[in-house]
């Protein structure tokens, strides 16, 4: 449109607000449209809604759908377009029929129409192993030279499933590229995966240098999110990593999955935007024929306590009769109702509690932790939660991850608390505000991330608005964060903190089993302090974690601190008893 970003075309994202009074184009995440839908029930501000990529079935645009359901009964004369892959608009066009406002005009039913728009794709040859491979991310980089040494021009694209991967391909990459004889043309490689930050993101835009290919590792972010010229060359792993959500022990898992033959052929047709391209699937044709149709959506296995917290202060009730595209299975649920439960955000009759739920429910973080931060002032260490609160928000990681490993731990040593990664992730920040954010040096100095450290800073600002706009007292004496163990009610600051913690992430808790490994409280999930982590191969009795990601055979921990056994029965008694 030729404006000024902001102006008549802006966009939205959790903890970024780019638009102005005199907007007209808002380009938005699912999840932001939801939380505007708190404060304006009928987005009444809108005469459009398009929601993109829906096919893909993500929780926050499958709840957004039904939502866009409830509001056209009210507000009939709301356009929405649905833009999905083919297979799915009689789908959604069926889920949106309602012969009640449908048939007002002259009786004929009027939902909607399906407009197919024909994508310019070139021919993509598709090439199997003949037998299937031990290792992917080995087979890949073989792969790799061989297209370099033996196929004309023409980016490429592999897909991997996580950071860890991309860095370890990346490495082997590089090393691998001095065997190359020096008349060949060079490799330029580069990730993409979403913990990069924005400028990070851009390299893989840019076109090659002159006698340079392009090799892009990146997760499934690549398959439908972003388009990259040049590609030619499609490399699939044929693996995804998806959130899998266990009801029985209440533990969601990041976890390497096969892909669906949906998502590989997204992925194949990456090749064929620009001229015809070939992809490789690094597994037998057996294997696709294998492969389930389409992917499971997010909302059959996920941890729904922020979506029903959602719903609930949406003013939606009775969750068993909303509207969903699938509904999900009730044991989910019925967990997630539980778990809000003993959070403190619903009642005996599942409303939501006053102030607390409403107020978990408005914060844009995830219930356990908005009920950390929220009920910090009690445990009188509130800004140091709304810090703890940011950075673990981050999504990415603080720290650079560099070839001199040693170096590195070192480093991250000097900001070490003996209580775990959270305390730890306090003092970075505050050592950051202090010395680091005026020279950019200090950062590298420290092997860490200068961008994600700002980004922290805007975090933790936007996330005292939020709680200023709730009435809650913000003010923030300098001294107690300059000394942290100031004594309060017999208590140092480290412990308040902790208990504090304990409060909201009762649910994640574990404790260490003879050989150095972590039980979930049940004792059926073998849990691992992640190699990042303060807690790897160190001593402790019982601990909390903010989140699991499987990598390999193991589950990994990450953001770790040591907690008392005591203080679980006592902030979490609905939750837990003892045997």
């Amino acid at each position: 449109m030729r404006c000024q970003l902001g102006q008549e075309v802006g966009y939205s994202i959790r903890f970024e607000d780019v638009t102005s009074s005199s907007t007209k184009i808002k380009f938005l995440t699912d999840g932001l449209l939801l939380r505007e839908a708190l404060v304006d029930p009928l987005l009444s501000r809108y005469s459009v809604i398009m929601v993109d990529e829906a096919h893909e079935r993500s929780l926050s645009s499958d709840v957004l759908l039904g939502v866009l359901k409830k509001i056209r009964k009210r507000r009939p004369e709301l356009r929405i377009v649905v833009s999905s892959a083919t297979l799915d608009a009689e789908d959604f066009l069926r889920f949106f029929s309602d012969p009640e406002i449908d048939q007002k005009e002259d009786g004929a039913a009027n939902t909607g129409s399906i407009v197919s728009i024909e994508g310019r794709a070139f021919p993509v040859d598709i090439h199997y192993l003949s037998d299937p491979c031990e290792d992917y991310v080995e087979r890949a980089i073989k792969t790799i030279f061989d297209i370099h040494a033996s196929e004309p021009e023409g980016d490429i694209l592999l897909f991997l499933t996580g950071r860890e991967e991309i860095e370890t391909a990346l490495d082997m990459l590089s090393e691998r590229m001095h065997s190359l004889p020096p008349t060949t043309d060079k490799l330029l490689s580069l990730p993409l995966y979403a913990g990069l930050t924005v400028e990070q993101q851009m390299y893989v835009f840019e076109p090659a240098p002159e006698n340079m290919r392009k090799v892009i590792c990146a997760t499934n972010i690549a398959e439908a999110s972003v388009t990259i010229d040049g590609i030619v060359y499609v490399i699939d792993s044929g693996y995804v990593k998806l959130r899998a959500y266990n009801p029985q022990t209440g533990i969601e898992i990041l976890t390497a999955t096969p892909v669906s033959q949906a998502s590989a052929t997204q992925r194949a047709g990456r090749a064929g935007r620009t001229k015809p391209g070939k992809c490789y699937r690094l597994y037998t044709e057996s294997a696709f024929s294998n492969l389930s149709a389409a992917t499971v959506p997010e909302i059959q296995r996920s941890n729904l306590a922020p979506t029903i917290l959602q719903l609930k202060a949406l003013g939606i009730d009775n969750i068993a009769r909303f509207d969903f595209l699938t509904p999900p299975p009730a044991e989910l649920i019925i967990r997630a109702l539980e778990l809000l439960y003993s959070l403190g955000a619903l009642d005996d009759y599942a409303k939501l509690t006053k102030p607390l739920g409403t107020r978990m429910a408005e914060l844009a973080l995830e219930p356990m932790l908005a009920k950390c931060l929220l009920s910090a002032p009690e445990f009188g260490c509130l800004s140091e939660m709304l810090t703890i609160a940011a950075m673990t928000s981050l999504g990415g990681n603080v720290w650079f991850s560099h070839d001199e490993k040693r170096k590195e731990e070192t480093t991250r040593r000097k900001f070490a608390v003996e209580e775990g990664d959270h305390l730890t992730l306090l003092n970075v920040y505050q050592a950051f505000v202090t010395k680091g954010r005026k020279e950019a040096k200090w950062c590298q100095q420290h092997y860490l991330n200068f961008k994600s450290m700002t980004r922290a800073v805007s975090i933790r600002n936007q996330l005292r608005r939020y709680l200023e706009r709730m009435g809650i007292d913000v003010s923030e004496s300098l001294s107690s964060s300059q000394q942290p163990v100031l004594k309060a009610g017999g208590l140092s600051m480290e412990e308040r903190i902790r208990r504090c913690l304990t409060s909201g992430y009762f649910a994640h808790a574990a404790r260490m089993a003879p050989d150095g490994s972590f039980r979930s409280v049940g004792g059926d999930v073998v849990l691992y302090a992640h190699p990042s982590s303060l807690m790897f191969n160190r001593k402790a009795g019982w601990v909390i974690f903010t989140e699991l990601m499987e990598t390999g055979e193991k589950i990994f921990m990450r953001d770790v601190t040591k907690i008392e056994k005591s203080w679980l029965l006592e902030y979490a008694p609905e939750y837990y008893r003892m045997r």
